[in-house]
């Protein structure tokens, strides 16, 4: 199966670099790095060009310009290969996660959610499990009421995509529909095991605070958008967690 990684840019000048440096050495010659880049013409887009001269595999394209969730939209709609992993532009792959979420989409998962490691700016660990800070599990109506779903530790197959777009532009974030779209039509699989470095700093373009009338309003649009729960036209055999 051919991956393609869907990276979506602002201003990722400071830690792009480092973040390609870790995917690039996991993939194979005929995989790909989609970089869609909401803020063209600046340094982010130099850097990512000078990878594409050096290595066809990365290619840069300008994004929407109208915020993260219509970035990543924009770069999954780009992608060509049969599983998309999904990338912000500031994290570090730790040098197996390719292999392991390989494995369990081959294993039968259409999409697969792995922990990670969460540090800060300087990649100083901070909470050595996300899983087990956040209590991440599968299941529609936890995620609904807790959102497990990180797009940066997300991997689907191609065949989700009838379900995944266009991603509606009233919820809350990309991701976590994303994920319960998969949970209603598809097989979800948590991998227990830190498969990359989340860094957390003061640039982080997602994970600000909300308010709580805000958090309320987002759960009903996320209801909505993904139907309630009820299951879809692929019936959901399941989810499993794997250490």
């Amino acid at each position: 199966m051919t991956i393609s990684v869907a990276l979506a840019a602002y201003q990722g000048q400071r830690f792009i670099a480092e973040q390609l440096d870790s995917i690039l050495p996991q993939l194979g010659p005929h995989d790909e790095v989609i970089v869609s880049d909401d803020l063209p013409g600046g340094p982010t887009e130099e850097m990512v060009r000078a990878y594409a001269k050096r290595d066809a595999r990365v290619k840069y394209f300008a994004g929407p310009g109208k915020g993260v969730i219509r970035n990543f939209d924009a770069a999954i709609r780009r992608c060509s290969g049969d599983v998309i992993f999904l990338s912000d532009q500031d994290d570090v792959w730790l040098p197996h996660k390719v292999q392991r979420v390989m494995a369990a989409l081959e294993g039968g998962a259409d999409l697969v959610l792995h922990d990670a490691t969460v540090t800060d700016g300087a990649l100083q660990v901070t909470q050595p499990s996300f899983f087990a800070a956040h209590g991440s599990r599968p299941g529609y109506f936890h995620n609904v009421l807790k959102n497990s779903y990180m797009g940066c530790c997300m991997a689907f197959k191609k065949e989700l995509l009838p379900y995944l777009l266009p991603i509606p532009q009233n919820v809350p974030m990309h991701d976590q529909y994303i994920g319960l779209q998969a949970e209603r039509y598809g097989t979800v699989c948590f991998l227990k095991e830190p498969l990359i470095l989340y860094r957390v700093h003061g640039g982080n373009v997602t994970g600000r605070a909300t308010a709580l009338s805000e958090k309320i309003c987002w759960r009903l649009q996320i209801l909505k958008a993904t139907g309630c729960g009820f299951p879809g036209k692929r019936k959901n055999t399941g989810s499993q967690a794997k250490s």
